[in-house]
């Protein structure tokens, strides 16, 4: 897993990651060992070769950095959701008006990966959408074994291979905890991956790694469109094969198509086990949704308690239904908006409110449409010898309300698309644990001949400041090391990020304080401590305020950071 703990943990400051996002220019994906991990799934070498000649640009080569806080801060909002969804006011509200399928009572299963994709832009992280049918789990889970470590510090934030493996493996117990949610009591032994033409998905070549992946955990397992499907003697069939379960990759949620009518009956007669199902749908991917999630009068309403609708206030952007009797309204606001199809998937017919022309314009009042108030993507540098700004997304792929992975996608222009040469799926590596070390390759892959570094101190009114080993300042942030003479102390930690020259400290260039509790025992005491930075600040704008060191204190962080450069 290559999320932190969502309990609190040392801060890793978003401005190293901002500092890493624009000028480390390291390459981390392994072509060789990707190909390789491609093609082992399938057990000849056609995998990789589909991906080069249909989707070239599925995989970024270069990662993007997210501080630890903001990912806790994801599975913090996926948990709000979650228990805003699980309410029966919520519940009642929503299924009146969803199509009839939607109300059909489904048995126990909760829906297989869920989607939340965000923006994160200068700290800001904002929910856009949820997905019921969330593409390139698998993809991700393969590009995490073909990443290489340029230094010590990447490869501490790198997602591990054993969190890959862990990551497959919850993938087959999640279909297997779907198939017993249904009141099943035998075991799991046939699925169909289903959508629509699946072979000319760009997505294929992923259809196929799942197949491999339920293949090789005893289960059979077919690839085909729902109109392959057959509905007899009260058995869904493919052929000759009865299926246990539909693994759903369709974009007809509801199941209306005429190519959809076998699996709308076996759906309907309890004779499969649909996963994503239309409930799922309609209860946290219709963009309506989040028209609710992002109104407070709605919440209190229905009976969310205060933190949770904290949490979903400060996470998802302003959303509401575009009513044609706001035309005027919602045209003057439209350069801070973005218009999507309530029932929209891929992007498609999304627009940029500072795009629209007058027709399309027209469409949207006479469509179904919602109107979100515009939260900027991330933005990570790509190629040093001609450097480009990518924009990025983040996809953290979710199983009865737990996170399992977080993925990010680059992209140019309006939406993400994979079509754009160096984006693509891209790893997420946190900065939890960028502190006191060079985040740099000795060959100069980096976008200049600087390394920075992360120096820790201690700030105790009484007793001056206390310089943190790294090791230390590790161990405490994990929760492995003991403090004894700190115990029962509430003390400020500064984290300075520094600009290395040969190898020994050069430039101060951001200062971060954050407040720190010890308990009774010298651990630290996250429960009771602020989860908000007490300030940060370049050097040259440093403020003056209490929580800030005095000029004694930031005299003897100089001398004790200056001195290993004199040493």
């Amino acid at each position: 897993m290559n999320i932190p703990s969502p309990s609190p943990q040392l801060s890793a400051q978003p401005e190293h990651s901002d500092v890493l996002n624009r000028s480390c220019f390291c390459l981390t994906l392994d072509p060789n060992a990707l190909s390789l991990a491609l093609d082992a799934e399938v057990g000849q070498p056609v995998l990789s070769e589909m991906i080069r000649q249909r989707c070239p640009y599925l995989f970024a080569a270069q990662p993007v950095f997210v501080p630890a806080v903001q990912l806790q801060a994801m599975a913090q909002l996926v948990h709000a959701v979650e228990s805003v969804v699980a309410l029966s006011t919520y519940r009642e509200q929503v299924l009146a008006t969803s199509p009839a399928i939607a109300r059909f009572e489904t048995s126990g299963p909760r829906g297989a990966f869920f989607g939340y994709d965000f923006h994160l832009h200068q700290g800001s992280l904002g929910l856009i959408e949820i997905n019921t049918n969330a593409g390139g789990a698998m993809l991700n889970a393969l590009l995490a074994r073909a990443q290489r470590a340029c230094c010590t510090a990447m490869e501490e934030m790198a997602p591990s291979l054993k969190g890959a493996a862990n990551f497959e493996q919850q993938i087959v117990d999640m279909f297997r905890h779907e198939w017993h949610l249904s009141g099943r009591t035998n075991a799991l032994s046939s699925i169909a991956i289903v959508d629509e033409g699946p072979e000319d998905q760009y997505l294929y070549p992923e259809f196929l790694l799942f197949q491999q992946l339920f293949e090789r955990h005893g289960m059979r397992s077919v690839i085909c469109g729902p109109s392959a499907l057959e509905w007899r003697g009260g058995v869904l069939w493919h052929g000759e094969l009865a299926i246990d379960l539909v693994y759903n990759r369709l974009t007809d949620f509801y199941l209306e198509e005429a190519s959809s009518s076998a699996l709308r009956e076996a759906y309907l007669n309890r004779g499969v086990v649909l996963t994503p199902h239309p409930q799922a749908h309609a209860l946290y991917a219709d963009k309506r949704r989040l028209a609710v999630f992002s109104d407070a009068a709605q919440l209190q309403a229905l009976g969310v308690p205060q933190a949770t609708q904290e949490v979903l206030l400060k996470h998802v952007p302003r959303t509401e239904v575009v009513d044609p009797d706001d035309e005027q309204r919602l045209w003057a606001a439209r350069r801070s908006l973005f218009f999507k199809p309530v029932a929209g998937f891929g992007s498609r017919a999304a627009y940029r409110g500072d795009k629209l022309t007058k027709r399309v314009w027209q469409d949207i009042l006479a469509g179904d449409y919602v109107a979100q108030s515009i939260v900027l993507p991330g933005e990570r540098m790509v190629d040093k010898l001609d450097p480009k700004a990518m924009k990025f997304d983040l996809r953290a792929y979710t199983y009865d309300g737990a996170v399992q992975w977080v993925a990010a996608r680059m992209y140019q222009g309006q939406t993400t698309n994979f079509r754009t040469p160096g984006g693509g799926f891209s790893p997420v590596y946190s900065t939890v644990d960028v502190s006191a070390q060079n985040c740099c390759v000795p060959d100069g892959q980096c976008a200049d001949e600087d390394k920075y570094a992360s120096y820790v101190f201690l700030l105790d009114a009484e007793q001056g400041v206390h310089p943190v080993p790294h090791a230390l300042y590790v161990a405490l942030a994990r929760g492995q090391a003991v403090a004894e003479t700190l115990a029962g102390q509430t003390l400020r930690l500064a984290d300075w990020y520094v600009r290395m020259k040969n190898g020994a400290p050069d430039t101060v260039v951001n200062e971060t304080y954050t407040e720190i509790r010890f308990n009774q025992e010298g651990r630290v005491d996250w429960t009771s401590t602020p989860s908000t930075p007490l300030g940060s600040a370049a050097p040259a704008s440093v403020p003056q305020d209490a929580n800030w060191p005095s000029i004694a204190e930031r005299e003897s962080m100089q001398a004790l950071l200056f001195s290993v450069k004199n040493a």
